[in-house]
């Protein structure tokens, strides 16, 4: 009877952990065979880039392939009132390689932000030209004030105040 108990309890452990990594897993990345895609951004430790527990976050749910490229973000936790940009970061810096403004908005006095939009980018994500090329395209959302929408470069550093790609993105623009 110990026996079958203790074959349980192991049982149940072994369960929990599969479970627990298959929902860690399916945080990020394409949503089973759909053309939908979610990924989370976060706040992280600039000296080690680690997440920093509790910070700020966001989720971006996109379309894979399309052509505009279709998306819809939630932030949390930011700085109220305060102008974002979400962008394609296209390494190295200043990230203009090619780079580009996805959209732009202002966080409300709850520290939120609701960004949804359809925008032709007029590339695949990542681009040749991208460091990151094939492997994917940084995601990020910076202070407004710290980028050149003219230039899609960064024309500031403050990482304490962004939110950071968690894995890059692919997204095939159907229409090039």
């Amino acid at each position: 009877m110990k026996k079958a108990i203790a074959f349980l309890v192991v049982a149940t452990m072994v369960m929990s952990v599969a479970v627990v990594g298959t929902a860690t897993a399916a945080k990020n990345g394409q949503a089973g065979k759909s053309n939908i895609a979610h990924m989370y951004l976060y706040e992280k430790d600039p000296s080690d880039w680690s997440i920093v527990d509790g910070g700020a976050w966001g989720k971006m749910q996109y379309n894979l392939a399309g052509p505009t490229f279709d998306f819809v973000f939630n932030g949390h936790g930011l700085e109220p009132n305060t102008e974002y940009s979400l962008i394609y970061y296209g390494d190295p810096w200043p990230g203009n390689h090619p780079g580009a403004l996805i959209a732009s908005g202002a966080s409300n006095e709850g520290g939120n932000i609701h960004l949804a939009c359809s925008v032709d980018l007029g590339m695949d994500l990542p681009d040749p030209a991208d460091a990151n090329y094939p492997t994917g395209a940084k995601i990020w959302l910076v202070l407004s004030s710290d980028y050149g929408a003219s230039t899609n470069a960064m024309k500031a550093w403050n990482p304490t105040e962004y939110l950071f790609d968690g894995p890059l993105i692919t997204y095939d623009d159907t229409d090039l």
